[in-house]
């Protein structure tokens, strides 16, 4: 990659990390961001441990130590009465892995700063209005009429991907009959580190502590037939949302009761993409993260599955420039698949109601006190996948 020009449009995690890890490389990398600064919307994330792994092989570890805090557990209540259904103590069973709370724009800001700090070129106001992979190379057209054509181009762009939509058309996403509000309240200092899973009948809150416990972060999903806009940027009146959870336990009560500023947002399940990469006759393109694999946020694998992904590929064309991409997109279609499909079957889980959600909720209680072990063995496929250590 010595010398290689790169240009990478979108600054958010996957863009940010596949910066760094190619510009290590001695790539020539150039970041495209349609927005004025780099920082992001949102609020909490969560980087589990096959996304920390990439993190600390990037020489970024100790920078997310400082910025998150680690889980000591994960809990799943009746969100109608606040009982405990099922404690998976995480630092116990697993200590040797990191599961992290960490806000959204503190990951962004330390990838920005890595990538910045390894040579990569981060060029701002830059909307992309056209990708077209049709002539010799790629070409991309800016909303100021500017004209690129690099050698190489990748899209980490977000789930309104251009070069997706050149790479394999356009696709309308199923509404999933479900929105989520997200908000942050303010924490009392000291606050377990754990992750709670609030659930109900056709609802469900999942809550936990950032920046060294001083806020609160929440996302709570509802079931319903009223479409809702896919934007991080529409607000909600903090009524509706406690209207919607008024049922729960005084626990969550108590929390939404502090809620002053809320977001929505409709829940849209997209397929992963057909084509991930194209090579062209004097270059290539392909897509990555939230571009190539939108997932919905049940399994709290956006963010990680961008880190892996900027990994693989970062290593794939070092090692077979842009001839590997092919083999990259096979070795990364399957799990994305795979972490995809079993966030859309956490939904369900969580929402169940009637007698199939007491026996749910009695089979949990049963298996964490005979196997405590056993519920996160389950993911063992998920979160002690290392792709670092396959270089």
């Amino acid at each position: 990659m010595q010398g290689q020009e790169v240009t990478i449009l979108g600054a958010g995690v996957a863009g940010l990390a596949l910066a760094r890890a190619l510009a290590l490389k001695g790539a020539a990398v150039t970041v495209l961001e349609q927005a004025d600064a780099i920082r992001e919307v949102g609020a909490g994330l969560q980087i589990s441990p096959n996304g920390a792994a990439v993190l600390r092989a990037l020489g970024l570890g100790a920078a997310l130590e400082a910025a998150s805090l680690r889980a000591r557990a994960v809990e799943l209540r009746d969100g109608l009465t606040g009982d405990v259904v099922l404690r998976m103590d995480i630092a116990r069973l697993r200590p040797g892995q990191g599961y992290h709370f960490l806000h959204r724009a503190d990951l962004i800001a330390l990838l920005a700063e890595g990538a910045r700090a390894a040579g990569v070129q981060l060029r701002l106001l830059q909307k992309v209005e056209t990708v077209d992979l049709t002539g010799a190379r790629p070409r991309i057209v800016t909303a100021q009429g500017a004209a690129m054509t690099p050698a190489l181009l990748i899209g980490a762009d977000g789930l309104h991907s251009q070069v997706r939509s050149a790479l394999n058309g356009r696709v309308a996403p199923f509404f999933t009959r479900q929105v989520a509000w997200r908000a942050l309240i303010p924490e009392v200092p000291g606050a377990p580190d754990v992750a709670e899973v609030h659930m109900g009948p056709g609802r469900h809150l999942v809550s936990y502590p950032l920046r060294g416990g001083t806020l609160r972060n929440i996302v709570a999903v509802e079931e319903r037939d009223r479409w809702v806009e896919e934007s991080w940027s529409l607000r909600d009146d903090p009524m509706d949302m406690r209207l919607a959870f008024e049922g729960f336990g005084p626990r969550v009560r108590g929390w939404l009761d502090q809620v002053q500023d809320v977001w929505l947002w409709g829940l849209f399940r997209h397929p992963v993409a057909t084509t991930w990469q194209k090579a062209l006759p004097e270059g290539a393109a392909a897509i990555l993260g939230d571009a190539a694999h939108p997932t919905l946020p049940f399994l709290a694998q956006g963010a990680s599955m961008g880190l892996e992904d900027a990994w693989t590929l970062a290593e794939a064309l070092a090692a077979g420039g842009a001839g590997a991409l092919p083999g990259w997109q096979a070795l990364r279609q399957p799990r994305c698949s795979r972490i995809v499909a079993a966030a859309n079957g956490n939904a369900r889980a969580y929402h169940l109601s009637g007698p199939l959600r007491a026996v749910a909720h009695l089979g949990l209680r049963l298996g964490g006190a005979l196997a405590p072990g056993l519920p996160l063995s389950r993911f063992d496929w998920l979160y002690g996948h290392d792709v670092t250590a396959r270089s």
